[in-house]
């Protein structure tokens, strides 16, 4: 497959900020588009396509988050859209309310996550993920935080109660966000692998591509379910230098 990547990116992903680094981010800024946009597109309806049980799952119970979710998207991305929308690819997308996750995954760029709260954790309930970067959804879903990030070397119980507090903070209209920078030797987007696979990150001189995740978090005002939302850059070692 042609490797999809960007030449640019809107941050600086080799300063990285110390766990979890999240800062404000404004309503409006959330959900981006960027220059390969159509292209992550098709590779995403392929897989809902050909490999929808790897890349979706969702738990009725978040049902009504993931409807409400549909409705903020189309708002943000595709304000006063009917039973159809027609993405800036030219391609048209059903609204198919029947299946919010399935209709999200046609619409924008980013991986969704929808995390409920049950007890004192928030518990991965549902989520359209076509781009891992080394992990499994079907390992991952109906998983609390600290579960979800335990392969996660720096990821010590300090950092997980910060996290679990900011997921328990984050109001709605204000969301969060942080970046991270992974060298990989292949530019593949879609990249499950089992906790039992552990990937073996290459020194940054051994690898011809940066992955960076521009990953957000923001609270449903209904449903108070928070979304965790991933906007995957992948770009070549030769155009680092020009952003």
């Amino acid at each position: 497959m042609t490797a999809i990547l960007q030449r640019t990116i809107p941050y600086d992903p080799l300063t990285p900020r110390p766990l979890p680094g999240m800062a404000p981010l404004r309503m409006e800024d959330w959900l981006l588009r960027d220059e390969v946009f159509a292209a992550q597109m098709a590779q995403r309806a392929t897989l809902l396509e050909t490999r929808r049980n790897d890349v979706l799952a969702m738990d009725e119970a978040a049902r009504p988050a993931a409807e409400e979710l549909l409705d903020l998207v189309l708002s943000h991305a595709y304000p006063g859209a009917g039973p159809q929308v027609t993405r800036p690819d030219g391609v048209q997308v059903v609204i198919e309310r029947a299946d919010p996750m399935g209709t999200l995954g046609r619409l924008v760029q980013e991986d969704l996550c929808i995390l409920l709260k049950q007890g004192d954790e928030h518990v991965l309930t549902g989520a359209v993920l076509c781009f891992p970067a080394s992990w499994m959804l079907a390992e991952k879903y109906q998983r609390p935080l600290v579960v979800i990030h335990a392969p996660v070397a720096p990821y010590d119980e300090g950092i997980a109660k910060r996290v679990q507090r900011l997921f328990d903070g984050v109001q709605p209209e204000r969301p969060l966000w942080r970046f991270n920078a992974l060298w990989y030797v292949d530019p593949e987007l879609h990249q499950p692998r089992s906790v039992h696979a552990r990937r073996d990150a290459p020194e940054a001189t051994a690898a011809d591509y940066l992955r960076s995740e521009r990953q957000c978090i923001l609270r449903l005002p209904r449903t108070r379910a928070v979304v965790f939302s991933i906007h995957t850059y992948v770009l070549a070692r030769a155009d680092i230098a020009l952003t």
